[in-house]
C-alpha cells in the first residue's frame, strides 16, 4: 500500500516470509531492494551475535545486543526500528508500519516483560503518535498457559490495542478445508 515497513522477524527466516508473501502476490525481495522494507532477521542476528560476527560485519551494535549483555533493555532494538521508519528529509512513503513476529521470542531470549512493554510503549509513541503509522504484533496466548511473563505482556497489549484478532484452532478438531477460526 506504499507504506514504509520495518519487519522485526524473530521467528522465521526472510526466505520463509518471502515465500508466503509471494503466494499473496507481494514480492518482499523487491520491496527490500526499493528501500520500502527494512527486515531484521532475528534468527540470523542471534547466531551472529552469539558467535561474535555481527558487530565485526556492520561496525554497529546489534539490535538484539541484550542477549549478550547483563542489561535486558531493548534500547538498541528500538533504535533500529526508529532509524528504519523515520523518513530522511522528504519521505516518499505513506505512513510507516512496524511488524513484530513473535513478541514472545524476546521473553524467551531473556528480555524481561517490563523491557518488552517499554519497547512496545516507545514504538507506539514513535510509530503511531509521532509518525502516524501502525504497529502489528504477533504474540501467542493460551488460557491454560502457566507462562506468567507472557500472559502479563499479552494482557497489557490487549489493554493498549485498538484492534485484537484472536485466532485459534477449531474446537471440534481437524477439518480438511478449515483450519481455525478468527
Amino acid at each position: 500500500a506504499g507504506c514504509k515497513v520495518c519487519f522485526v522477524a524473530l521467528l522465521q527466516s526472510f526466505s520463509h516470509y518471502n515465500v508466503v508473501a509471494q503466494k499473496l502476490g507481494v514480492n518482499l525481495t523487491a520491496a527490500r531492494e526499493r528501500g520500502q522494507l527494512v527486515f531484521l532477521e532475528g534468527l540470523r542476528s542471534c547466531l551472529d551475535l552469539l558467535f561474535g560476527e555481527e558487530e565485526e560485519q556492520s561496525g554497529e551494535p546489534s539490535p538484539l545486543q541484550f542477549i549478550s549483555k547483563s542489561a535486558s533493555d531493548l534500547k538498541a532494538l528500538f533504535g533500529f526500528v526508529r532509524t528504519a521508519l523515520t523518513p530522511p528529509g522528504s519521505g516518499s512513503w505513506k505512513g510507516p508500519v512496524l511488524l513484530v513476529d513473535d513478541l514472545g521470542v524476546l521473553l524467551s531470549l531473556g528480555a524481561t516483560p517490563v523491557a518488552v512493554l517499554d519497547f512496545i510503549h516507545y514504538c507506539r509513541a514513535t510509530v503511531c503518535s509521532q509518525l502516524k503509522g501502525n504497529i502489528v504484533v504477533l504474540v501467542h496466548s493460551n488460557e491454560d498457559s502457566e507462562d506468567e511473563e507472557n500472559e502479563l505482556v499479552v494482557n497489557s497489549l490487549c489493554h493498549h490495542s485498538d484492534l485484537i484478532l484472536w485466532v485459534e484452532g477449531l474446537a471440534t478438531g481437524f477439518c480438511k478445508d478449515v483450519h481455525g477460526e478468527v
